[in-house]
């Protein structure tokens, strides 16, 4: 009996071998390229990471260094702007000393003037002497015609040109911080101790016995009125602003002398607001006198800065004499004070120019 012949299929298990084998070398031969791929991708991603992390520290440095540049740039830029301020400030300081050397060549040579000039006024002084001495005591008053009696020590005789008449009498006494001492130092010493101990600073009670001699010599039939100035100006006595006080009221000439006796010398010197004072008086007076020490340390105003150059105080002084009424005479007792050589010359030219007359006293005068 014959054999039944074999179905033929291709899908054997010999064939499926050969196509799962085929299938695995494939998925072998991928592997393997992947994993070289991948290989060569963690290589290349190194490679970028370390350019970038380069990258970014040299941008670190870069940044840190345009920042330096800046805060180079800004401490260039603040340095040229000191360095213009500062030439600016010394052109101003060359222009202000070229211009108080102009003044000082003209002022020397003014005084030159004024020397000669004094010179002969004191020659001339001098042989009046005599003649002023006999004529005072002529007519010197007797005790009881004296509005006060000043009497000192010992027999003096003082050449100093200066009469005490008129009918109304201004006394202008300097009560600023220098009227305290003759020296610079000594003034900042005493501005620093008590108010008790200032007042009786030796310049001051000085000045004190000045305006007590002056008040001494006024006439009876005279009105006077005295003012204390320093930065303002103000009356000796605080309701009589504006006002003459009649030299006959005994109580009220007293009052005013022992209400100055509680006055503390302090503050600048405004030769200015003094002078101005002649102009809240009517009638105004016609004779003047001014107890200070130098010249002044601001003008209407107070300066802008702290300190005071001596062209500075000749130009106060100007300003001063510029509210001046004409015809007036002014007469200047002036005390000593460290540091103002120009004084005597200018109020020396202030007392010639109206008539009045200049008084250096004596550490015990009156």
């Amino acid at each position: 009996m014959a054999k039944p012949r074999r179905e033929f299929n291709i899908f054997t298990l010999s064939f499926l071998d050969c196509m799962f084998c085929g299938f695995g070398a494939v998925i072998l031969l991928v592997m393997i390229v992947n994993q070289g791929m991948v290989k060569n991708r963690d290589e290349v991603r190194r490679d970028l990471s370390g350019e970038v992390n380069r990258m970014e520290v040299t941008l670190l440095d870069e940044s840190r260094q345009l920042a330096m540049l800046r805060n180079t740039l800004a401490e260039v830029e603040r340095e040229r702007v000191e360095a213009e301020g500062l030439a600016n400030r010394l052109i101003d300081e060359q222009q202000t000393v070229q211009e108080s050397l102009a003044n000082l060549n003209a002022r020397t040579l003014a005084k030159r003037d004024d020397v000669e000039a004094l010179q002969s006024d004191l020659k001339t002084l001098d042989e009046q002497r005599q003649r002023m001495a006999e004529l005072a005591r002529e007519s010197e008053p007797g005790e009881g015609e004296q509005l006060r009696r000043v009497v000192g020590d010992g027999d003096r005789q003082y050449l100093t040109g200066m009469k005490v008449g008129g009918e109304r009498i201004l006394i202008l006494l300097d009560a600023s911080a220098s009227m305290l001492d003759e020296t610079i130092v000594n003034i900042v010493r005493r501005r620093n101790m008590s108010e008790a101990r200032q007042r009786q600073s030796p310049k001051w009670q000085r000045a004190l016995r000045t305006l007590d001699w002056i008040v001494s010599q006024i006439p009876k039939n005279s009105r006077f009125q005295i003012y204390l100035f320093n930065e303002r100006s103000r009356p000796l006595i605080p309701d009589s602003g504006g006002t003459w006080l009649s030299s006959g009221d005994a109580a009220r000439v007293n009052q005013a002398l022992d209400q100055v006796r509680r006055v503390v010398p302090a503050k600048g010197t405004s030769l200015y607001h003094a002078f101005q004072t002649l102009g809240a008086l009517t009638p105004r007076a016609d004779n003047v006198f001014l107890i200070t020490d130098g010249l002044p340390t601001q003008g209407k105003n107070k300066p802008s800065g702290s300190k005071v150059t001596a062209v500075q105080r000749y130009r106060y002084f100007d300003q001063a004499v510029g509210v001046l009424p004409g015809r007036l005479p002014v007469n200047i007792i002036l005390f000593p004070i460290e540091g103002d050589p120009e004084a005597p010359s200018a109020f020396w030219k202030l007392a010639r120019a109206t008539a009045g007359s200049l008084m250096s006293p004596a550490r015990d005068w009156p």
